[in-house]
């Protein structure tokens, strides 16, 4: 496989997934069913979902007021974001090379 593609793979779905999952506990959470638990939402944004997350909280308008979120999800953004820039700049990430 492609390491782009494998990267962008590795983006897009932890993404894709976290953001579905907002809007279904969301769903749940008005219907007072079944519930996500927390660990997943941040387990999924660990692995890279974090700006679905973010963007599924703001979507739905779902954990915007608990801090382990509103601070949490941004700060996991920020410090993923740090890795990513701290690995190409030191060259041990060559995927686009």
């Amino acid at each position: 496989m492609d390491p782009r593609l494998a990267l962008t793979l590795s983006l897009v779905i932890p993404n894709v997934i976290n953001l579905f999952f907002m809007m279904a506990d969301k769903s749940q959470a008005r219907k007072n069913g079944f519930r996500i638990p927390e660990a997943v939402f941040f387990t999924l944004s660990l692995i890279g979902g974090s700006i679905g997350c973010l963007a599924g909280m703001y979507l739905f308008h779902h954990k915007t007021r608990k801090p382990k979120f509103f601070i949490g999800i941004p700060l996991i953004l920020i410090l993923q974001i740090a890795a990513a820039v701290w690995l190409v700049r030191s060259d041990l990430v060559f995927i686009f090379q």
